[in-house]
């Protein structure tokens, strides 16, 4: 099992600048690589204050230097908003800069609020993303190539890029969209799932989902790599272990709020928070996430991984206003405890088996 963190770079309030949040998910890049994490991951977000990051593949050139060996990811690159041709350039340049180690995450995404910011219809990007997938599998692999689409045409060109990895970096088709999913199982790719708020009974069955489109597809649901985000925080202070959880919702609010439009925006640029309809309460999160005392921790985490099978779980390190210190603790935590002693409780577990197609889906 591999394990990452995922750094979205939050700035609940202005005590602390970009300058410092910036630095700070660069001094938590560096310790995981140290600690021996496999892969660092950082969310792309614009206008406000729901995350810093403009420019993943910018954070990771810089990320590629001050580490060794970690894996280094997108996540997300926002397909629709990026000029294809140079996405794919800047994609394998940043191959190069970090010797092999990019993880592409590629996904659709979801705010109302950025896509107007940028002039882009949040109603065509998900066919937009399947032409920017086409487009990258070619440019990446191809010394030449040309596209002619219904959003993207491309005369024929040549990217005086050429990624190290090859055909491409190893692309992690984010959304639980069954098109989604299936355009991820065809080309190969990961299958990078967030489990949200949920607990196992949604893990399950964005399982059954992954198997169901997998056999349709013609191809065997445990070959399909699936990777798994969760907000996750284990600690025997049970303060810590609140202020993590507060973070989390303070985090799902905000999200919420942008992606149904409704969010109050203050100082430019800083969203207020406030409560959401139908958002879970502290004690259900407590309940659904991989939170609370180490033991509680490793439990969870090992359930979820029986259950979703993944061969990657990462968890969000930074969010709200979380203390970074006590975040860079949390990350010795994890490497020192928590994955070593997931990694021996699942070590003799059997390969995933889906379970056999209902006789409506065989037919089907």
């Amino acid at each position: 099992m591999d394990f990452g963190i995922f750094i979205l770079m939050q700035q609940r309030n202005k005590h602390k600048t970009s300058h410092e949040i910036l630095r700070d998910a660069v001094e938590q890049t560096r310790l995981a690589d140290e600690l021996g994490f496999g892969a660092a991951w950082y969310a792309e977000h614009h206008f406000s204050n729901y995350g810093l990051c403009s420019s993943p593949l910018t954070m990771i050139a810089h990320c590629a230097a001050a580490t060794r060996r970690i894996r280094l990811g997108t996540g997300i690159v926002v397909a629709p908003l990026y000029t294809p041709a140079r996405l794919i350039a800047d994609v394998a340049m940043v191959d190069q800069l970090s010797d092999g180690r990019l993880n592409l995450g590629i996904g659709s995404g979801y705010q109302h609020f950025e896509f107007e910011r940028f002039g882009v219809s949040l109603e065509t990007a998900k066919a937009r993303t399947f032409e920017m997938l086409d487009m990258l599998e070619m440019g990446l692999a191809q010394p030449k190539f040309s596209y002619d689409g219904q959003f993207y045409q491309q005369p024929m060109s040549a990217i005086s890029q050429r990624a190290v990895q090859q055909p491409g970096p190893p692309m992690w088709i984010t959304s639980v969209d069954p098109a989604f999913v299936a355009r991820a199982v065809r080309g190969g790719h990961h299958v990078f799932v967030s489990g949200g708020d949920g607990g196992l009974e949604k893990l399950a069955g964005t399982r059954a989902l992954i198997d169901k489109v997998a056999r349709a597809e013609g191809k065997d649901p445990a070959a399909v790599p699936v990777g798994l985000l969760r907000a996750a925080y284990a600690s025997n202070d049970k303060a810590e272990v609140e202020k993590y959880l507060e973070c989390a919702r303070y985090q799902r609010r905000i999200a919420v709020s942008l992606k149904r439009r409704t969010a109050q925006i203050a100082d430019d640029y800083q969203v207020e928070e406030g409560i959401v309809d139908g958002e879970p309460t502290l004690d259900e999160m407590r309940a659904l996430l991989p939170v609370g005392s180490i033991d509680t921790v490793i439990e969870r985490v090992v359930a979820e991984i029986r259950t979703l099978k993944p061969v990657h779980y990462c968890f969000q390190t930074q969010m709200g206003d979380f203390d970074h210190p006590t975040m860079l603790r949390q990350l010795r935590t994890w490497a020192e405890v928590i994955m070593p002693a997931v990694q021996q409780e699942i070590a003799n577990d059997p390969p995933h088996r889906a379970p056999a197609a209902q006789p409506e889906l065989a037919a089907a």
